[in-house]
């Protein structure tokens, strides 16, 4: 018999569909700005991102204590997704940078979200920024990842399950998993384009992660 940790708001052991994850959707850089079917709503779990990344942002700063923040909310198509709609992006004001602080973990982050996604809906920065919000607004993040302390080990599935479970409407194939080397890195949660509930989304739930028991790292 194989043990296994599970964390403690996930339900029973799952198994996993596949070994793989299949090919991402398509970019469609340079699309036209407001064309789009959906939003994906992208929430790092920065200690996974942190390990598997390397990165130097301040997201990774030690000590910071950060778990679950705003990626990015990406506007998406039923197949592909567009991207730096405004070759150049337009002038971010500081002011709307300042009302957007606390939306990300790093203003660099921010301004890249704003250039590469929010150029594609059609809104100025500061309606991109207010969308964020009430994207981010919509989501309850599960009881069990606040302050984990400690690793574990589940299957990606156990993680759709735990948010489907603290949002009801939400629904296995509305959700995906992201993970890298094993390591939990991201949820990416499917929104209607009026950002009033959620939506299926095939293509992003094919792309999820399937590579079995993954690592959840701690808050740190």
């Amino acid at each position: 018999m194989i043990l296994r940790r599970c964390l403690s708001f996930a339900g029973a052991c799952l198994l996993s569909l596949s070994p793989t994850a299949a090919q991402g959707p398509r970019e469609a850089r340079g699309a036209p700005m407001g064309q789009f079917d959906f939003y994906v709503l992208a929430l790092s779990w920065s200690p996974g991102f942190c390990e598997n990344s390397g990165s130097r942002s301040r997201q990774c700063d030690s000590g910071r204590g950060l778990g679950f923040v705003t990626h990015g909310l990406w506007p998406q198509n039923d197949q592909g997704y567009p991207s730096f709609c405004e070759p150049n992006g337009r002038f971010v004001p500081q002011a709307t940078m300042a009302d957007a602080r606390d939306l990300f973990p790093d203003e660099n982050l921010a301004r890249y979200q704003w250039r590469k996604h929010g150029t594609c809906t059609g809104e100025a920065p500061s309606g991109y920024f207010q969308a964020v919000r009430r994207a981010r607004e919509l989501i309850r993040i599960p009881d069990g990842f606040k302050g984990l302390d400690s690793r574990s080990r589940v299957l990606p599935n156990e993680i759709e399950r735990a948010f489907m479970n603290a949002n009801p409407g939400l629904r296995a194939d509305m959700i995906s998993v992201s993970c890298g080397r094993r390591i939990f890195q991201e949820v990416r949660i499917c929104l209607s384009r009026d950002l009033r509930g959620f939506r299926q989304c095939p293509e992003v739930d094919r792309d999820g992660c399937r590579a079995g028991e993954i690592t959840v790292p701690a808050v740190r």
